[in-house]
């Protein structure tokens, strides 16, 4: 587990996932049949509990604006600050490794509570960065 700071707030748009875990590769699925994979766009997976269960969010960066709009996907922002992060290799070939890192993540106690569990796909490959908000100092 390493510390990372994210340094500027990130607008995406967003599909949501039907169920967690099931929905989550169909709300992928579904976000690049509307962005298709750009090397200069982020991409996330973001979820947290809500009302009792997990909510899952398919996320890529707007780049414009009026994009999402366009899109008719709704928005959020990933908030700059730091986080408590871990880099998983491999997800694609072993999916489980994402759930694994977030265990551990989970466990850290200085965990923002209104925060959310991040996945920031770094690239094309099989690289993610599983993160977590902590509380501001």
């Amino acid at each position: 587990m390493e510390t990372f700071i994210l340094e500027k707030d990130i607008k995406v748009l967003y599909v949501e996932a039907t169920s967690f875990p099931d929905g989550i590769m169909e709300a992928h699925e579904k976000l690049h049949d509307l962005v298709p994979f750009d090397i200069n766009r982020r991409y996330f997976g973001i979820s947290r509990p809500e009302n009792g269960t997990i909510v899952y969010k398919a996320a890529a960066e707007v780049t414009f604006s009026g994009e999402a709009e366009e899109l008719n996907c709704d928005t959020m922002t990933v908030k700059k600050g730091r986080y408590i992060s871990s880099t998983v290799r491999n997800f694609k070939q072993e999916p489980h490794k994402i759930e694994k890192a977030f265990q551990k993540l989970l466990m850290h106690d200085n965990l923002d509570l209104k925060g959310y569990c991040v996945e920031w796909y770094m690239n094309d490959e099989d690289i993610v960065k599983c993160m977590i908000k902590l509380k501001d100092i």
